[in-house]
């Protein structure tokens, strides 16, 4: 939840590309990376995997307009739209991209190699059919944000509920530390999204490391199985919300593409 995920850079970065807001180069670097590199296989006229920059053009010819974010959780296909197939294959990663404009999402699968403290890290996007429909229980920005608004109370009455030392100023100095390793070297979004996005998704994150740091062992009184497991049931309502917030936000300039807002 705290970090941004490889299909929201993807994304993020690649709206911003289709939007000639940005260079093949810099989106594609933006995209990768701390990873090594990143390929895309199963792209329509292509035998073998290829680079994100002749991928990103090939998806343009094709019809694409935008990227979409998914960020499906077991019981809960956020941002998906079918088929199974795809549906099942974004669950297993937990994240996806939906083509807007052409009936293509996109899959990433993660490689690593190399000892501790030295790992390759290589990316393959699969390309697969997806159906043309709505995506699953995404929220508008407005209402992204009047969620998360109330969640945050909601996170912090149940954490004081359960005696979480952690809903106090612990759990705040974690959160600045946490937001702070995460936003070192990172942009937010990127060019061509509304401030309201960005503020928005700033505050998923800043939900999502609020759980983090209830449900990690180590921060308030109960630490044992039962009750951590009582902590995340608690908040799992407040997590998904933070989750439909992050994509909502992800998502905004496309939704306003088919709005026609601009």
């Amino acid at each position: 939840m705290l970090s941004e995920s490889r299909a929201g850079r993807l994304a993020a970065w690649g709206n911003a590309l289709l939007a000639g807001l940005v260079s093949p180069d810099d989106a594609v670097l933006a995209i990768v990376g701390e990873d090594a590199v990143h390929r895309v296989e199963g792209l329509p006229g292509e035998s073998a995997p290829v680079g994100l920059t002749l991928a990103l053009g090939r998806l343009r010819t094709l019809g694409v307009t935008g990227l979409r974010l998914a960020l499906p959780a077991p019981g809960h296909p956020l941002g998906l739209s079918g088929p199974p197939e795809f549906n099942a294959r974004a669950l297993d990663a937990e994240q996806a991209v939906v083509c807007y404009g052409a009936s293509f999402g996109l899959v990433p699968e993660v490689y690593e190699a190399g000892p501790e403290g030295d790992v390759h890290v290589e990316v393959v996007w699969h390309v697969l059919p997806v159906r043309e429909a709505p995506p699953a229980d995404v929220p508008s920005l407005g209402e992204a944000e009047r969620e998360l608004a109330e969640a945050l109370r909601e996170a912090t009455e149940v954490l004081t509920r359960l005696d979480v030392a952690g809903s106090g100023p612990v759990a705040e100095a974690a959160v600045d530390a946490y937001r702070a390793r995460a936003e070192r070297g990172r942009e937010v979004l990127a060019p061509g999204y509304p401030p309201r996005a960005v503020r928005v998704l700033e505050l998923a994150q800043r939900v999502g490391t609020l759980i983090v740091v209830a449900t990690e062992s180590g921060h308030g009184s109960a630490v044992s199985a039962s009750e951590m497991g009582a902590r995340r049931e608690a908040l799992r309502p407040v997590e998904r919300t933070a989750r439909r917030a992050q994509v909502a936000a992800y998502n905004s300039v496309v939704e306003e593409r088919e709005r026609g807002v601009r």
